[in-house]
């Protein structure tokens, strides 16, 4: 498959929306089923889950071929940590709590290979599911999409520097810890909170950098549309559940 792109690179290139599955759940079985659903990508919650590297691995060889991109959001801002969950064949990395432009800066370089990055080549099982598996260094360089959540106020502050940063392709709000962090305690369409966002969203644009946030309806990924998003977080199976229990 020469010349592959990342499908969900190419759509926010494009100027498209795209919605990610939240995976909480430690089996395949719901992981691959949302990635017949319609969904863009899965993202596989490493930070709050007990979702581990061998599931996530399950869960690449399950979606193979299937329409939904797998990402992982791993725990912290580190080398070894994006190094694994890329090694199992992941094409993003979204990394929580990037507050300050050396964290968003170690982020960018722990997705690709030297001279451009620090990331280790032992990737012999990422390219056995990936599209261009004898092109690969190049390939994953090219298509790994690195995101970086927003989620403290301290990021806010920093926001200019951390949006300016070459090799971040998403700047995602973290909506609910950013309130916290603001002193809301999680409460939503306050004015601090929205003047937090708004300059993220300022940055963003200022920087060519792609926005997200979370949206657990059409609706209101249609309202964040007309504001900029293009990168969404969506519901859970649990939270999907949920609602056809409704």
């Amino acid at each position: 498959m020469p010349g592959w792109r990342n499908p969900v690179k190419a759509r926010l290139e494009a100027g498209e929306a795209v919605v990610g599955f939240t995976v909480p759940t430690p089996h395949v079985a719901p992981a691959k089923l949302a990635a017949t659903l319609g969904f863009h990508f899965l993202w596989c919650e490493m930070e709050h889950s007990p979702l581990t590297l061998e599931t996530l691995r399950g869960i690449v060889l399950a979606t193979r071929g299937l329409p939904a991109a797998v990402f992982a959001r791993v725990p912290v801002v580190d080398l070894w940590t994006a190094k694994r969950v890329l090694d199992q064949g992941v094409s993003g990395v979204i990394f929580p709590f990037a507050s300050t432009p050396e964290l968003a800066k170690r982020a960018a370089e722990a997705c690709r290979y030297p001279p451009h990055g620090k990331r280790g080549s032992g990737a012999g099982l990422a390219m056995e599911t990936w599209p261009e598996p004898r092109d690969y260094y190049d390939s994953a360089d090219a298509n790994v999409l690195t995101v970086v959540v927003i989620e403290e106020a301290a990021a806010v502050e920093n926001i200019d520097a951390i949006a300016a940063t070459p090799g971040v392709d998403v700047l995602f709000i973290g909506t609910s810890d950013l309130s916290f962090s603001l002193g809301l305690r999680g409460r939503q369409n306050e004015p601090l909170l929205d003047d937090a966002i708004a300059k993220v969203v300022a940055a963003g644009k200022r920087h060519g950098k792609f926005l997200g946030r979370p949206a657990a309806t059409a609706r209101l990924m249609e309202a964040h549309r007309e504001k900029g998003f293009q990168f969404f977080q969506a519901l859970t199976e649990l939270g999907l559940m949920r609602l056809g229990a409704r």
